[in-house]
């Protein structure tokens, strides 16, 4: 694998949306509007829009933290002048490039829950702020210059607008570094991926608790912005290596080796222990102080109804990449690594499920069609987005100054 050189890779080789991708991605899609209707329409009056609203909210809020995630991994390769990823960085780049769709549902679906629906009634409630009305609430009260709708949706625009431009900018100077070549686009990249890592850090823990935090209004976590981050960087790095290896199985990308898809690997399984490290830190903090206020958290999502997704939510999102992939030959068999990929993609929705279900839906709390369908149609979704994007350019950023080194790229 060493010894691969530039003479003998096609780098002007381009992916071909089109057949068996397209047509499932689109049949995905349709499934989801069909789950949509059936969950507004046909689920039972006093129950649908809660639900479903819930279930909008979850995938909406997915779909860009993958998209995000895109974003990020692209600003940390540049940032850290990484060599070994120069030839599999268009596929964060079109994860990259689908942001700003992802980020316009999402304000869609959050604007709909406050107004239509009052998805954050913890705090959204009429009068809740206005001493003497029946739904007066103090906590929440003390909390009104911060979790109002206005400032809300201003942070939430400000926060996306901001993600998405950074990470059309990185897109478009690779675009041009292939165009004109040398170092200049390279090193704008760089500055520009310095300032976004820092932005995108200090705002996250912010855009977590306003999106997802606030759905339980008189609970806090100030770990709860981080374990948001872990979930969503593990879930991009899962996708783009699902990504990665079936492009591979399709005949593309003849330049990724099995060392390119062993550091992928190697950081699936870095960051799910990560992502456990929060998990278990934040309830062992509020199981061991034992304060009403703290440990209604755990307490609600101990119920019947999701006491089995609390448990198996860390048995896959912590035991099976533990259990699996702790060896190196593990990490280079790209069939354990894709189903190992494809479970906690499936498992970090069932974290993001535990995260918002409980403080949302008050009854009819099931599990059934209309979280299903909305799953397979935002899978459809972000998979027609993305392969439309990745269509677009060569596979291999052809000037990239590190793709040589990637080429022979070896652990």
């Amino acid at each position: 694998m060493g010894t691969n050189n530039q003479h003998t890779h096609n780098f002007t080789q381009q992916f071909e949306f089109s057949g068996k991708a397209k047509t499932w991605s689109l049949i995905a899609i349709l499934i989801g509007v069909a789950a949509i209707a059936y969950g507004f329409l046909l689920d039972p009056a006093e129950y649908h829009s809660e639900r479903t609203f819930a279930n909008l909210l979850l995938m909406g809020y997915y779909f860009t933290c993958v998209c995000a995630a895109g974003a990020f991994f692209l600003a940390l390769q540049l940032v850290t002048q990484s060599a070994w990823s120069a030839g599999l960085i268009r596929i964060p780049q079109a994860f990259a490039k689908v942001l700003p769709i992802a980020s316009v549902i999402l304000l869609v679906i959050c604007a709909a829950g406050l107004f239509s629906h009052n998805l954050y009634h913890h705090w959204n409630l009429e009068g809740i702020t206005e001493v003497g009305n029946e739904h007066y609430d103090a906590a929440i009260a003390k909390k009104a210059g911060f979790l109002n709708a206005p400032f809300f949706l201003i942070r939430l625009v400000f926060f996306l607008t901001i993600y998405s431009i950074f990470a059309l900018v990185l897109t478009r100077f690779s675009d041009r570094e292939d165009l004109v070549g040398g170092l200049a686009n390279y090193k704008k990249s760089f500055k520009i991926s310095a300032i976004f890592l820092v932005i995108f850090g200090f705002t996250t823990p912010i855009w977590a608790f306003d999106t997802i935090m606030s759905l339980e209004a008189h609970w806090f976590s100030t770990m709860f912005g981080w374990y948001n981050f872990a979930a969503m960087f593990i879930s991009g790095l899962c996708a783009i290596t699902v990504t990665v290896i079936l492009l591979k199985k399709a005949g593309y990308m003849s330049w990724v080796n099995h060392n390119h898809i062993h550091d992928l690997g190697k950081f699936v399984f870095a960051f799910s222990i990560f992502w456990t490290y929060i998990w278990f830190s934040q309830f062992l903090l509020i199981w061991y102080a034992n304060m009403p206020e703290e440990t209604v958290y755990f307490f609600k999502r101990w119920e019947p109804e999701y006491k089995l997704w609390f448990w198996l939510n860390i048995v896959i999102n912590f035991l099976a990449p533990v259990l699996i992939l702790m060896t190196r030959d593990a990490k280079r068999r790209t069939n354990t690594l894709l189903a190992v990929c494809i479970l906690l993609l499936c498992g970090h929705w069932l974290d993001y499920y535990l995260m918002i279900m409980p403080g949302t839906v008050e009854s009819n709390r099931q599990f059934g069609i209309t979280e299903l369908g909305i799953f397979i149609g935002f899978v459809g979704l972000f998979s027609f987005l993305m392969m439309t994007q990745l269509a677009k350019k060569p596979l291999a950023a052809k000037n990239h100054p590190f793709l040589e080194e990637s080429l022979h790229h070896s652990i």
